[in-house]
């Protein structure tokens, strides 16, 4: 399994951060990912932020719509998913307050899930993060509970 290469990874995000704390967890787990790269998108109908999110992605990057729907893994899955994919190019979408429009889905790769839980766009921003740095520390082989 190869390791995360955050510089390989970007999470595009509908709507801004504006709660404090949200934005210091967000930035402990940004320091802790060199080169990740978090692009926010402007929060509007499904179709203009599909819109958005395909002007954003970079040609030859696979498209990783997260919803509530899609296939959900567990902590080590998440990383040996991400390990498979380590070789590419990656965007992780966190969509708007309704979510992905369908013409987004079917143009998708992959959808997968942060939870069965639904969390405001802020919330979800903040378990990816915490999550990708837990995959890069499960690919080291290091103590990812204890993270």
């Amino acid at each position: 399994m190869a390791l995360l290469q955050p510089s390989r990874i970007r999470v595009l995000a509908i709507g801004k951060v504006k709660r404090p704390w949200l934005l210091d967890g967000i930035a402990f787990y940004a320091k802790r990912l060199p080169g990740l790269e978090v692009v926010e998108l402007k929060d509007s109908t499904q179709a203009k932020e599909a819109d958005a999110v395909r002007n954003a992605r970079k040609p030859a990057e696979r498209l990783v719509l997260l919803t509530e729907e899609g296939r959900k893994l567990d902590s080590l899955r998440f990383a040996e998913q991400l390990g498979d994919w380590a070789s590419e190019r990656v965007a992780l979408v966190i969509g708007g307050a309704d979510g992905h429009s369908p013409a987004l889905r079917q143009e998708a790769d992959a959808l997968l899930s942060l939870s069965a839980l639904t969390f405001p766009h802020e919330l979800a921003r903040l378990v990816l993060m915490e999550q990708l740095y837990r995959a890069s520390t499960i690919l080291q082989g290091g103590p990812y509970h204890r993270t």
